[in-house]
């Protein structure tokens, strides 16, 4: 697929604004835009400034140096396509980088995703959306503490034990930002509850799909994908010029290439070594 500049520049500034939409304070630090700490109690990352194109490892060990002031977790996200003398510069600071397939959805008639479960939204105003978003977090943790596509062991038994309450601060962001329209999560249900979940967030310029996960043990089972779509089908229904996401590895981008994605770059996330 051809990209054009006009695409990655629209993801960018999508980039930017997802952290304001949640809240962050923002704090410039040379080439870098630090998002600190959101509305619903978590931290974002630092970016660089859109625009931006020369950056050296100086820059990274000051912006890092910030974030270890600020109390953020040290954690630099950017396209290579659009920065990439950053990538060099961030591992000379002795940061590990991940780089994640960066993928369009180029096609709305890709097949719907074959699965018995039921797939929704969550809706904040429903009685039992503070329950239901306890679990959905928990299937979260388990599914990036576990990561792969592989179906493992873990399953609705460790999901329920790990369930704990929502911070009122961050359940009420999230049923805010759910009525406003730039934050929707999803669920997937089975007799044995919800097993799979996904987020999508809107800008004006594109929505993101993220934090799609699946318990272990209800992997394979196209649960992924039905999160994935009816994500981006509500992305789209909401007018977004602009679906994208970046997936965990090449083997999770063949997963996602079956629901009309492609891939336009590397999305680049930093963090200190484990």
């Amino acid at each position: 697929m051809t990209v054009s500049t006009g695409t990655l520049a629209a993801i960018e500034q999508a980039y930017d604004q997802f952290p304001r939409n949640g809240g962050a304070l923002v704090e410039s630090a040379g080439p870098f835009e630090i998002f600190g700490m959101g509305r619903a109690g978590w931290p974002y990352y630092a970016r660089p400034r859109i625009g931006t194109t020369l950056v050296n490892v100086m820059d990274v060990d000051a912006v890092r140096a910030r974030q270890r002031e600020l109390g953020v977790p040290e954690a630099v996200e950017w396209v290579h396509e659009t920065t990439p003398a950053l990538l060099d510069a961030v591992r000379a600071s002795g940061l590990e980088v991940l780089l994640a397939p960066l993928m369009v959805r180029a096609s709305t008639t890709a097949p719907p995703p074959l699965t018995d479960a039921r797939v929704r939204l969550m809706d904040p105003d429903d009685p039992d959306f503070a329950r239901d978003f306890a679990v959905r977090s928990a299937v979260a943790n388990l599914g990036f503490g576990n990561l792969g596509t592989a179906v493992g062991p873990i399953g609705p038994a460790e999901r329920d034990a790990a369930v704990t309450p929502t911070a009122e601060g961050q359940l009420a962001f999230v049923a805010e930002a759910a009525r406003a329209g730039f934050l929707q999560h999803v669920v997937a249900e089975t007799d044995e509850g919800i097993v799979a979940t996904g987020a999508v967030q809107l800008a004006p310029t594109g929505a993101e799909v993220v934090g799609v996960a699946t318990l272990p043990s209800a992997r394979r089972r196209g649960l992924g994908a039905a999160v994935s779509e009816l994500l981006a089908r509500y992305a789209q229904d909401q007018g977004s010029p602009l679906v994208f996401l970046s997936a965990e590895s090449e083997t999770v981008a063949r997963v996602y290439e079956r629901s009309g994605f492609v891939r336009i770059g590397t999305a680049c996330i930093a963090e200190t070594p484990s």
